[in-house]
């Protein structure tokens, strides 16, 4: 791999950012967009990408217990068909069913106030999701060796 890879936890109203070490070995949060349009959240997201010279892009993507889409993971999947159209770089698409709940139960056990929490889910929630995203990479290339 060369370059980092951004993850973004898309929802209606806000867009958590993480980023990878330049190894691809841990996520870490970055920011949250705050999504006002398509374009204009595309547009911040490739302003991203070049700053921290990420050569791919995870984007989660909500599915049901059965494994198919939900209505949100449906606009979601064109959100991401909308970036890989605009990009001009990988955008993978990454099962993110548990993101959210699994950030929120991290600040609960933290005593981040509830005000704080809100501030930060978003990108906790797309770190979560990229470094599940870098150790299922991981498992996938030592499986190949």
């Amino acid at each position: 791999m060369t370059g980092r890879v951004l993850a973004l936890d898309v929802g209606d109203r806000r867009i958590g950012v993480a980023v990878s070490d330049p190894l691809g070995i841990t996520a870490q949060p970055l920011t949250t967009i705050e999504r006002t349009s398509n374009r204009a959240a595309v547009g911040r997201i490739l302003e991203l990408a070049r700053s921290y010279a990420a050569s791919e892009v995870v984007v989660g993507i909500p599915y049901n217990a059965r494994g198919g889409l939900t209505a949100q993971g449906e606009k979601i999947a064109r959100f991401a068909d909308l970036l890989a159209r605009t990009a001009g770089m990988t955008v993978v698409r990454w099962d993110e069913r548990h993101t959210t709940t699994t950030a929120e139960r991290v600040l609960l056990e933290a005593d981040v106030s509830r005000v704080r929490r809100k501030g930060v889910r978003d990108k906790l929630a797309a770190a979560v999701l990229l470094q599940d995203y870098l150790e299922g990479r991981k498992r996938a290339d030592d499986k190949a060796d």
